[in-house]
């Protein structure tokens, strides 16, 4: 850099006289220095159009909570599985144990890094790939072919089975001193693996740490039951469900969903992701056995059209969106028009970019997961307004609903989960038998919400 390159005290003098300049500006300060810049740019015409009231709309139970962790994605496919059997049962309200598919996730996900660390012992340990695999190896953070995954393999529990424990709620100390161990164990078996051991030794190390984790995990969540009883009553009390089952058989009787016909479908404008293709990304997953995962990226219309096909036969709809742009998290609004940010500073800062810049600059991706329930539509059949179901608890938003606008669709939602029979068969056909084009693990669409 040269001196001409640095800020002078003449820059700063015109830049003070251009800002007080405008009676604009002036009004923003105050106002922004007092509540904030979200408080500042609320736009009451943009809070008004999100009006809790829609066209379709299907019936859930009671809200549920997350709380200091990030199980978003356990928790909105656990709502949409739980929705099938409070529908089959008649049910007030149910809940599924989001302890019991942590657990595994954190299991699976040790397993699979101690996998790929296995796998790239002649990576060098400051390059992008090692510095990536290390950075963040057990997240709480997931992709729908995740939990499909979880589930087929170890099914699912009501919460009383495995209710929530200190460190579910706040996973923040397992998550770290687990990461702690797991990067421990990548330097032992590097460094094992630099002193010549074989194969054979190396995977019975291996398993002596996964034994471990399991051993923390049990620690910290509890065991998961392998068998437990069952007793639901409906909304008239009667007995509805009373037996013995494995995870495996409560899943099958009572969501009784085909797993295997959801799908991901993704909206990814950038380059180097053309529509109408297969995506997988590279080192994402945790069932070792299951895979990875598969998208099939779709213009954003298609992707309203088969979430509104779902919920007009009345199913829910899991999706991933980027929920802190534009966002009035206390009322639980995403709308593009409900803050006035741009207006607020007088120049572009939410307009600088568009939605492919933004995935392709880092300044979005997916974080988080929940569940659409419920659209409107105006003369048309169009969209306008979104009902979302979302896992902060009641307190949050409208009694645990959010809403968000048409607009704000388009340009951070980033994925919706479907059944495959509302693609068309050509869709259909992509998805099924194209050889999915494999993304860098740091790609944006390898996000975890």
């Amino acid at each position: 850099m040269t001196t001409s390159t640095a800020i002078t005290a003449s820059d700063l003098t015109a830049a003070r006289e251009a800002f007080f300049a405008e009676r604009a500006n002036i009004v923003a300060k105050n106002a922004v220095s007092s509540v904030g810049i979200r408080a500042a740019a609320r736009t009451p015409e943009g809070v008004a159009a999100n009006a809790m009231s829609f066209d379709i709309e299907v019936t859930q139970g009671e809200r549920t909570n997350q709380e200091r962790s990030g199980r978003c994605w356990m928790f909105a496919s656990l709502n949409t599985f739980r929705f099938r059997t409070i529908k089959k049962f008649n049910l007030k309200t149910f809940e599924l144990s989001q302890a019991y598919p942590l657990f595994f996730d954190k299991l699976e996900k040790s397993n699979w890094f101690l996998e790929n660390i296995l796998d790239t012992l002649d990576e060098p340990l400051d390059g992008r790939l090692m510095a990536f695999l290390l950075a963040d190896p057990i997240s709480d953070g997931g992709q729908w072919d995740m939990f499909r995954a979880l589930t087929k393999k170890y099914g699912v529990v009501p919460k009383e089975a495995m209710p929530e424990t200190a460190c579910s709620r706040n996973t923040t100390e397992m998550d770290k001193y687990l990461t702690r161990y797991l990067r421990g164990c990548a330097k032992r078996l590097r460094t094992a693996a630099e002193g010549g051991a074989s194969a054979e030794q190396l995977a019975a190390d291996k398993k002596q740490m996964m034994s471990e984790v399991w051993h923390l995990l049990v620690t910290c969540l509890g065991e998961p039951p392998a068998r437990f009883d069952v007793r639901l009553r409906d909304k008239d009390d009667k007995l509805v469900l009373n037996g013995s089952f494995t995870p495996q058989e409560f899943f099958a009787e009572a969501v009784g969903m085909e797993l295997d016909d959801y799908v991901s479908i993704i909206s990814a404008p950038t380059a180097d992701k053309p529509f109408n293709h297969t995506y997988t990304v590279s080192r994402l997953g945790n069932v070792v056995e299951a895979g990875g995962v598969r998208y099939l990226n779709l213009v954003p219309q298609r992707l309203k059209e088969l979430a509104i096909a779902q919920l007009s036969d009345d199913l829910p709809v899991w999706f991933g969106c980027d929920v802190d742009q534009n966002f009035l998290r206390d009322e639980g609004i995403m709308d593009c028009a409900a803050l006035g940010l741009d207006e607020l500073f007088g120049f572009a800062i939410e307009g600088c970019l568009d939605k492919a810049e933004r995935l392709d600059y880092g300044e979005s991706l997916m974080t988080h997961a929940m569940v659409l329930e419920g659209v409107k539509l105006d003369s048309e059949g169009k969209p306008q307004l979104w009902k979302v179901e979302n896992s902060w608890g009641e307190d949050h938003g409208r009694k645990g609903f959010d809403t968000l606008s048409d607009p704000w669709f388009d340009e951070y939602v980033y994925q919706v989960v479907v059944d495959k029979k509302y693609l068309t068969d050509a869709e259909r056909d992509i998805y099924e038998t194209e050889e999915a084009t494999v993304l860098a693990p740091w790609d944006p669409m390898g996000s975890l919400a």
